[in-house]
This record gives structure tokens, sequence and C-alpha cells, in this order.
């Protein structure tokens, strides 16, 4: 059954301390992880079995996606036919609706929501089709990497602002961000809302002023949201568009895929005002879905509100846990509670070997695969991220791998600096 600590009273209807198997699923977590990771092939070998590793990198979750949507999805198969689907049923957007407006107190036109099979192919049209061949992207720094690919894939110079790190709490660089978004070339703002990795949920004050600086300077603002749902337990999230409803330069994505563990129905809503731009989407965006999905997704916003708060005060534990545990065993590392997210960004550096690729350090002393702060474009050095939707099982053991090998690391690190030199 579920532990939860005192202060999290809730029922234990979904068990989040089922360790599910997920060989021979073709899941990136267990099968793709040499590749992603280490851009290496199946014949990479490790100190370790596969069956072995504490798995802590990708971004989705251990738990099993909600019996409410696997019913629903039970429920389309029944139908029999899996055929060429797009979202008709007025249905979708109803639900889509009425979750954005419990959840956000935000509304916006149907005529404005499209869908995409992920909000990762969507950043790559929208910037395509937002960006003449010789303008910029702007982003901060750090940053999930997917938002330097799609201008990458695009051809187009990538612009970043470094985020201000002040003992591991991370703050927009205004003055940097509003002189690099004056640059004329620049003509797209992709916005992480919460943001990926450092888990902030920005202020009012703060989407208010990026807003202004990227609308002031003619900028487009692609603000992905796909955090949204998965926050600390009290906290609110404020879609950037609800702040400017006069304008038509911001477009919203969103999608339940992280918040249930669904990613691989790859489905997600995105949200554009403007109508030029809705066009071009329409005219050239691959418009067929995969039935399976939309029942998935229209079943997650009608059914998931339960699960939902169950998750978040699993994840609240979770991370208390990790708290607790890096002021017991490794006291030197910088760690805050993250506001939004289920992942973790700790400041390793007083402990980390230095001039190794820790990712592999990692997956080679501890047996633990994880992602580092190398992954995430810029302005990362010498943190990890930690993937925390998991049972409390696997989160003991994987950071009792980490503590142990950092601590025998630094142990090595001090050794090394008492032997005497003579001469």
């Amino acid at each position: 059954m579920t532990k939860m600590s005192n202060t999290n009273k809730i029922d234990n209807s979904y068990n989040f301390d089922e360790i599910i198997d997920r060989t021979g699923t073709n899941a990136m977590n267990t099968d793709g992880f040499r590749q992603y990771i280490f851009n290496a092939t199946s014949e990479m070998k490790f100190p370790f079995k596969d069956e072995e590793f504490i798995r802590m990198w990708i971004a989705d979750m251990e738990f099993a996606t909600p019996p409410e949507i696997l019913d629903a999805v039970r429920e389309r198969l029944d139908r029999r036919i899996m055929g060429y689907s797009q979202v008709f049923d007025p249905i979708y957007y109803e639900a889509v609706a009425s979750w954005m407006k419990r959840y956000y107190d935000w509304s916006f036109p149907k005529e404005h929501l499209e869908t995409s099979n992920g909000i990762i192919p969507a950043l790559y049209e929208l910037v395509e089709y937002i960006c003449q061949p010789d303008e910029k992207v702007l982003i901060l720094t750090p940053s999930y990497g997917f938002f330097k690919s799609a201008a990458d894939h695009n051809q187009l110079e990538l612009v970043c602002s470094d985020m201000l790190n002040e003992e591991g709490h991370y703050t927009i660089d205004f003055d940097d961000f509003e002189a690099k978004a004056r640059d004329e070339k620049v003509r797209v703002c992709i916005f992480c809302n919460p943001h990926n990795p450092s888990g902030r949920i920005w202020s009012t004050e703060e989407l208010k002023r990026v807003g202004e600086i990227c609308l002031n300077n003619e900028l487009w603002i692609i603000s992905d949201e796909i955090h949204c749902d998965l926050l600390r337990t009290g906290k609110t999230h404020t879609p950037l568009a609800k702040l400017f409803p006069d304008t038509d330069r911001i477009i919203t994505c969103m999608s339940p895929s992280k918040t249930f563990n669904m990613a691989g129905l790859m489905f997600s809503n995105v949200i554009i005002p403007n109508k030029a731009l809705r066009e071009i989407w329409q005219a050239r965006h691959y418009g067929f879905k995969n039935p399976l999905s939309i029942a998935a997704t229209q079943a997650a916003y009608v059914h998931g509100d339960e699960w939902l708060r169950q998750l978040k005060l699993y994840l609240d534990d979770n991370f208390a846990y990790v708290d607790d545990f890096l002021k017991t065993h490794l006291p030197l590392a910088v760690f805050h509670i993250p506001e939004a997210t289920y992942l973790a960004w700790i400041d390793i550096t007083p402990y980390a070997p230095k001039n190794v690729s820790l990712p592999l350090f990692f997956a080679e002393q501890a047996g633990v695969l994880l992602e580092d702060g190398g992954m995430f474009v810029a302005n990362g050095e010498g943190c990890i991220r930690l993937n925390l939707a998991c049972p409390r099982s696997i989160l003991k053991e994987g950071l009792s791998r980490i503590s142990r090998v950092l601590v025998d690391q630094k142990t090595e690190q001090k050794q090394v600096k008492e032997v005497p030199v003579h001469v």
C-alpha cells in the first residue's frame, strides 16, 4: 500500500509503490538508454546487467497509467476498427476546456485548438512556420534539449540567455534576456512554463515581464506548458497566454502525456490564436491521429482528477525524502524541492569527479541511469537531473547508490590532497 506522510492523508485506491516490469515493451527507459544517453549501440557493456540498473533518466513515470484511461482505450478497442481518425467529436474540446477552466481559470475559443503527435514535433513545425532562414530562436538556459533541436532542425541560429543561479534558485536575467530579444533577427522565443529542469513556477510578475519583452520586440512566443499539471500540492500554474488576452502571438503547447504517463501515445494540444499561422498549420501539418490516443487523452481530462491528486501527494513525499536524504548524506549538494515537475535538479559539484561524463560515471560506478547538466544545452555544469516519478523503494536504492559513489569519490580526492610530497 502507498506509504504517505502524516500530513498527506489520502486513501490508497492507486498503488504508486507497485514495481512494474517494462522489459519487452520497446520502452525507451529500458531498451533505449544506450543510444539516447551515450550515443552508443546495444553492444555497449557495463559492470551492471541491464535489469540491475536504477533508471532515473527519461521523463516518463514508473507508475501505471490510470485505470480510467486504460478502460477508455479498451472501450475504443472494442469498437474493433482502427481506421484513419481525427478529432471530430465536440466532446473532446469540451473535456479540454473544462480541465483548463478548473485548474487554470483559462479559456480559449474552440477554433484555436489544434492537436499534434507530441509537443516536440509541434515545436519543430512551429519554428519552421514562423521563422525565415536567416532568423534566430531565443531560449533560457539550462533548457530542455529539444528546444535547441527545434532550431538546429530548421538550420536556425540559437540564442541562449543564461538564467541566474543563486544557491540553486533560478531566476531570469531580464537585462540579458531583453538585450537578446532586441536583436532584430530573433524571431521566436521558446519558453518553458513551468521550467524544466529547474522546476520553477514563474510568478505572475516574471511571466508578464517575459511576455512584455518578447511582444514589445515583435517576437512570437511558443510556451511549452507540458509540466503545468505536475505541481507540488497547493501550488498553481498560470498559462502565459492568460496574461496577454489581446495578443495572438503566443502559442500554448499542453498535453496530459507526462501527467498521466501516456507519452508513448504521442498526442498534445496546440492552441494557436493567430489565424494566419493556424491556416499554415492546417495546410501543412499531417492531421491524422491515433484513435487510441484521442480516447485516452479525452479520458484523462474527464476522469483524471483524483489520480492526479494522489500522484501529487506521493511525489511530494518523494521530494521530501530526497531533501532529507541529501541533507544527511550529501550536505554539500545544492537542492531545492521544485515547485513543479517530477524532476530533481541537484548540484553535486563539491562531490563530482572532474572532467568525466557524469552519466557514464554513475552508470558504470553506481548502476544508476541519469542525465546531467550537459544534456540541457548550457548553464547546467555540475548538476544532475533525477526522475522521482518512481516507487519509493526504487528512489531509496537510487539515492543510496549515488551517495555511496560520491562519498567514495570525495574521500579519494581528500586522500590524494593529503599525501605528503617528499623533495
